[in-house]
């Protein structure tokens, strides 16, 4: 594609990963986003108007920059260079899926300017190889709430858009890296131990679906895949349980990895909610957020950001 004085913009989805008994195949897509201005350039620059990103390297080494020249090569192609601005709403390391956003932008990135004319399902396929599990990247690609399998270099996916619910994420000054709360984790189930946390995972998702969210709140909780290995990392997590379920929340669950705890509500609640959770936790940020139906996209612009 010849991108001669053209502008184009590239935005992302945050997402949420597990949704408690879920693991690793279970996100949804959050409107908080990473958004990325693009132009064509002599060399490599990626800079960030947001002071959080702004540690990060400002050329090739750039991580998004590094997916986009990475997924290009597989094709057998070399990007142009491009001048990138970044900016994002998406905390860094609170477990809402910053960097499986920055892996799918960098993905649209080499597809746009490369002309690779991937499908959405080989844009899933090199995300997931990439991240290790489809959750996220699924969450962030195709939006909605999204189940995911990944299984002998294979991986499928199904989203689903309408369901009525807000969340309200309740995110720590404090960051938790997800090879640290990994770390925890058990090496392997029982088999009597793995049909009890599939069959719980297995009902959240028809839970969803019914809009049974008493039920749904439930499975959240029996969670026996990561939560009760994690919960120790996360000092708060009993007390915003308790807070947001006296307040109006079906479930609670921990976003991803952690430490972010996300509070699910029916949708027209999460207002309310909001605002007693910011006056309960005035050291944290609080949140209102809502799926994105939408996933990633990107779109040609005179002025883009």
């Amino acid at each position: 594609m010849n991108l001669t004085d053209q502008k184009f913009a590239i935005r992302i989805p945050a997402s949420s990963a597990n949704l408690g008994p879920g693991f690793d195949s279970m996100g949804v897509a959050l409107d908080l986003y990473l958004d990325l201005e693009v132009e064509t350039s002599e060399h490599w620059e990626c800079y960030s108007r947001t002071i959080e990103l702004q540690e990060f390297p400002t050329d090739d080494r750039n991580f998004i920059c590094q997916i986009a020249i990475q997924t290009a090569k597989k094709y057998g192609k070399e990007l142009a260079p491009c001048r990138i601005v970044v900016d994002s709403d998406i905390p860094l390391a609170r477990g809402l899926g910053s960097s499986a956003a920055a892996i799918v932008a960098g993905i649209e990135l080499a597809n746009y300017v490369g002309d690779l004319e991937l499908t959405q399902k080989e844009k899933l396929l090199l995300a997931t190889e990439i991240e290790g599990h489809p959750d996220n990247v699924g969450a962030s690609l195709y939006g909605g709430l999204v189940i995911g399998s990944y299984q002998n270099n294979e991986v499928d996916i199904l989203s689903m858009a309408d369901i009525p619910m807000e969340m309200v994420a309740v995110i720590p000054q404090e960051i938790l890296l997800t090879k640290e709360s990994r770390g925890v984790l058990p090496t392997d189930f029982s088999y009597p131990e793995a049909v009890q946390a599939s069959s719980t995972a297995n009902l959240l998702v028809a839970a969803l679906l019914c809009q049974n969210w008493e039920l749904a709140g439930k499975m959240m909780d029996r969670d026996r895949f990561h939560q009760p290995y994690r919960k120790p990392l996360i000092p708060f997590y009993q007390e915003i349980d308790d807070v947001a379920k006296d307040s109006g929340a079906f479930g609670i669950a921990l976003s991803g990895a952690g430490p972010t705890v996300l509070c699910f509500c029916e949708l027209g609640k999460g207002k309310e909610l909001a605002n007693v959770l910011e006056g309960a936790f005035p050291d944290m940020k609080v949140k209102l957020v809502n799926i994105d139906s939408t996933g990633s996209s990107v779109k040609k612009c005179e002025k883009c950001l």
